[in-house]
């Protein structure tokens, strides 16, 4: 059933958007150049690596000597807009067709961090990952990294139907609303340094 609510889900979205995700696209290539997708390894079901899809939202930009300026800097007007609204994530839909991940589910996380994971917080991969979770309607990137898992796990624990339906919905919302996009002080989340010590 939600592998069947995912590929409809993703495929009716794709077709309604396709206007929408044109437009980003060439907005990306004329504000940050040709390279239009961001693409990076993270950790899905059971911890399997997969390449992720994301619209760029940051230039290229170098030092003097060659290297690449932080986030912060390579963070434009245009792209802080495209990440504001949630539309870096819309190739992930592509993502969902080809079975990497839900639209609901724990977010996928680089896999550089799987062995951070406490026992506990490593059951987040019991699960395919998703493009929203339980953790991104309860705060986003604007809460810890252990709380973040906390409601990853919970998810794990009580998922359902009618739990997917409803953070579908309140994510809808909550990028009416620019909610929890970046942790204070931070354009992304924090980088996570482990926690093993969290059972």
């Amino acid at each position: 059933m939600k592998r069947t609510m995912d590929l409809l889900g993703a495929c009716v979205l794709l077709v309604l958007l396709s206007w929408l995700i044109a437009i980003v696209a060439l907005l990306i290539r004329a504000y940050l150049g040709p390279r239009v997708i961001f693409k990076q390894q993270r950790a899905g079901l059971r911890g399997k690596p997969f390449n992720i899809y994301k619209f760029r939202s940051l230039t290229d930009e170098k030092d003097g000597n060659g290297q690449m300026l932080t986030d912060e800097q390579r963070l434009t007007r245009f792209g802080s807009f495209i990440r504001k609204y949630s539309l870096d994530e819309l190739p992930q839909l592509i993502n969902v067709i080809k079975g990497d991940i839900s639209l609901v589910g724990p977010r996928p996380l680089p896999t550089i961090y799987l062995p951070l994971y406490s026992p506990v917080q490593a059951r987040r991969h019991e699960v395919m990952p998703g493009i929203t979770g339980w953790a991104q309607v309860n705060g986003r990137n604007a809460i810890s990294w252990e709380t973040k898992f906390e409601l990853d796990v919970w998810y794990v624990d009580h998922r359902s139907l009618w739990l997917d339906i409803k953070i579908l919905g309140l994510t809808a919302w909550g990028v009416i609303g620019k909610k929890g996009i970046s942790a204070e002080g931070y354009i992304n989340a924090p980088v996570f340094r482990g926690n093993k010590a969290v059972e």
